[in-house]
């Protein structure tokens, strides 16, 4: 239905009635009036089913008193002839056909002058000529302005592209929680009290479709769910909420496995390819190349996103060579099918799981599944190697966030080897990731996959001993004395199934055990100066500087400050050497520890802020929360009672957050225990338990962020 706006007897426009309520997307439409003010052709991009056409109906509804010529909307989706794109704009106009007059012409000269939005809707399928039909028509109209929407831009002159996303899950208000009984409904709903412009939409219409329906408390973390898995897509949220007629919320979530099937809406409100998901994204299906259909296919094997040397080595074969894959992954992000964005270390892409899903169909029909997949494992069984063979470098802040980046990818990866018959594919890439499970704080999640991996099978195989050396490494903790002299054992099989020579086969865990127990004499003789280190992958460089780095904590713990400071002094050199982050980092916090024993304060502040620093760059969760520890301490021995008690508690947060069972408790750590006791003593127990409270409160960022903040004399 349309609603043709006059002024006298002259037709001001022809935008249609807005069906039901307009929910969110206040950026987007405060962005497009002001890109309406200053440019003349603006195009919203973005994937099939986003709201680029509603978006732009609103837009244009919004924008009537700045164009007073009139808003005239072009619905283009049912034409094929790119010969008519004229003659559709001469019939939104009410222009009568001029048999003698092309329609272009007849076009501009109605338009003249006169201040007038043209919406041209849905340019995808028919680009060159909507791209020149614009350019045309706005050298010949100095007044005209064009609000496109397309898949992909226009490519012509002057063209300013705004790319439409999903809506947001989450609201961005730190007021987001909803209470029970909110309801959403009005001319323009606000996304905050539901949780996120894409839950208030499925709430919106989810009421509309079955009255009996309101968002509460008790159903929010399903419709959550739901909005989640259809990536907040307004189309698919909107076909969501209208199977609530007749499917329970929670048997919906559960039909979303099949989406495709299970979202089909038809009605003559909504145009055809917006009858079903399936249909919305065949259509952006269609408009690619073939050789793009067989990418996207393929692309669908990874998990998260990409980089372009992921997507050649993974993505190769038969009619798409790798040296053109570039040129069609271009291709798909123009035609908003991939997204491009910084994933810290180059270019990045991206899909959204809707478009993910439906490539992987295209894949299992061409049979090609398995292949892609067993290239995918194996592109990243050989970038661990590589991370594992260049962590101890210069380049190891880089390798901790492409790890991080690649996190699910590695986890599809390891799932994919631990389904292969062959049990050494598992058991070398968790193995391998040693130093992403213990140097980077993902222990609990390594452990689990290095368990899986070694439930398999025995055998006395490289790749076993690794993933043993690794399990044991990973699940090592202080008062585990025995665990460390298996690390050690497991340390020397693994440098002679690796073929080191003996001497570099020598992990001087021991000392570190009989430390523990007491045996400081005998520690103090076993635990000397290191000699030269194994080389090569596996850890063998790591523990080098290990044995560095367990002299300085046997120093600092048996009350030698001044010989733990030369030995974290020397830790530091060798690090240097390596250009090595994340065990100088420790060297930081042994020497801080050190300082802090010989009662300089100052110095050992500095210290631990470098380590805190530095582990938190790394994403090192332990590290960050042993460093804050040691300002717990630091503060409190320079006379800052109140922000050494916020300190523990934020500390105690972080330790929680670690996720290694032996620190769930706050009171895990012998800081954690001492300095309650002596805080308690200072402070009193209703002014500590309200500074810990005020420490807890803060996550993660926000206690680096307190931790490093330098606070002068006198302050707490």
């Amino acid at each position: 239905m349309s609603a043709s706006v006059r002024n006298g007897n002259v037709r001001l426009g022809n935008l249609p009635v807005e069906p039901n309520a307009f929910v969110g997307r206040k950026d987007e439409l405060t962005r497009i009036d002001q890109l309406l003010g200053r440019e003349r052709l603006v195009t919203l991009t973005g994937p099939g089913g986003v709201g680029k056409s509603r978006l732009a109906v609103r837009a244009a509804a919004a924008s009537r008193g700045r164009f007073p010529g009139g808003v005239w909307l072009v619905e283009l989706s049912a034409l094929t002839d790119p010969a008519l794109v004229a003659v559709a704009i001469a019939q939104a106009l009410g222009l009568a056909d001029e048999p003698a007059r092309p329609a272009l012409a007849a076009v501009a000269g109605h338009l003249g002058d006169r201040p007038v939005l043209l919406v041209l809707d849905t340019c995808e399928h028919l680009l060159p000529a909507c791209g020149r039909l614009a350019t045309a028509l706005l050298a010949r109209a100095p007044r005209l302005r064009v609000l496109a929407t397309s898949r992909q831009p226009l490519a012509a002159g002057g063209e300013h592209v705004l790319a439409v996303e999903p809506l947001p899950v989450c609201a961005s208000a730190a007021g987001g929680d909803a209470m029970d009984g909110d309801t959403v409904g009005g001319d323009t709903t606000d996304g905050d009290a539901a949780g996120g412009d894409a839950v208030a939409l499925f709430a919106a219409r989810a009421a509309a479709a079955a009255p009996s329906f309101a968002l509460t408390a008790a159903n929010r973390p399903q419709v959550t769910a739901v909005c989640e898995r259809l990536d907040g897509i307004p189309l698919a949220l909107e076909l969501a909420a209208a199977r609530l007629r007749d499917l329970p919320l929670d048997r919906l979530l559960a039909g979303l496995d099949a989406r495709f099937e299970l979202l089909t809406a038809a009605g003559p409100a909504r145009p055809a390819r917006h009858q079903a998901l399936r249909t919305a994204v065949g259509w952006s299906h269609e408009l690619c190349t073939p050789l793009e259909r067989l990418l996207w296919a393929r692309l669908s094997v990874f998990a998260g996103g990409w980089d372009l040397e992921a997507a050649e080595f993974v993505c190769h074969g038969g009619p798409l060579g790798a040296e053109h894959v570039l040129e069609h992954l271009a291709g798909l992000t123009e035609k908003s099918i991939v997204t491009q964005e910084p994933d810290g270390t180059g270019p990045g892409f991206r899909m959204l799981d809707t478009l993910r899903e439906f490539g992987a169909r295209w894949l299992a029909e061409l049979g090609e599944a398995d292949d892609v997949r067993r290239r995918h494992r194996d592109y990243y069984r050989w970038l661990v190697r590589r991370a594992e063979a260049e962590w101890l470098g210069p380049g190891q802040r880089a390798w901790s966030d492409h790890m991080s980046t690649e996190h699910p990818n590695l986890r599809l990866a390891l799932d994919t080897c631990l389904r292969d018959p062959d049990p050494t594919l598992a058991l070398e890439l968790a193995g391998t990731l040693w130093f992403f499970w213990f140097a980077a704080g993902h222990a609990e999640e390594g452990r689990a996959y290095l368990e899986r991996a070694l439930a398999r099978g025995s055998g006395t195989s490289t790749e076993r001993t690794l993933a043993t050396w690794a399990h044991r490494l990973i699940t090592l903790t202080p008062d585990d004395l025995d665990a460390a002299e298996e690390v050690a054992a497991g340390y020397a099989r693994l440098a002679a199934a690796r073929g080191l020579p003996p001497a570099a086969r020598i992990l001087p865990l021991n000392g570190a055990s009989l430390a523990a127990r007491g045996e400081s004499a005998r520690s103090a003789v076993l635990h000397g100066l290191p000699g030269p280190g194994p080389a090569g992958g596996g850890g063998a460089a790591f523990f080098k500087l290990t044995s560095h780095a367990v002299q300085a904590y046997l120093l600092a713990g048996q009350g030698a400050p001044a010989r733990a400071v030369r030995a974290a002094e020397r830790l530091s050199a060798e690090c240097d050497k390596h250009g090595e982050l994340w065990m100088r980092a420790w060297g930081d916090y042994y020497l801080g520890l050190a300082r802090l024993g010989l009662g300089d304060t100052e110095s050992a502040a500095g210290c631990a802020r470098a380590a805190l620093a530095a582990k938190w760059r790394i994403r090192d969760r332990l590290g960050t929360a042993a460093a804050v520890d040691l300002l717990v301490c630091v503060e409190a021995a320079r006379g800052r009672p109140e922000r050494a008690a916020r300190l523990l508690g934020a500390a105690a947060g972080l330790w929680r957050r670690v996720g290694l069972a032996r620190f769930g408790d706050a009171e895990a750590t012998v800081v954690q225990r001492e300095q309650r006791r002596r805080l308690r003593g200072e402070l009193g127990d209703a002014r500590l338990g309200r500074l810990l409270a005020e420490g807890l409160a803060l996550d993660t960022r926000q206690t680096v962020e307190f931790a490093l903040a330098e606070v002068p004399e006198g302050l707490s």
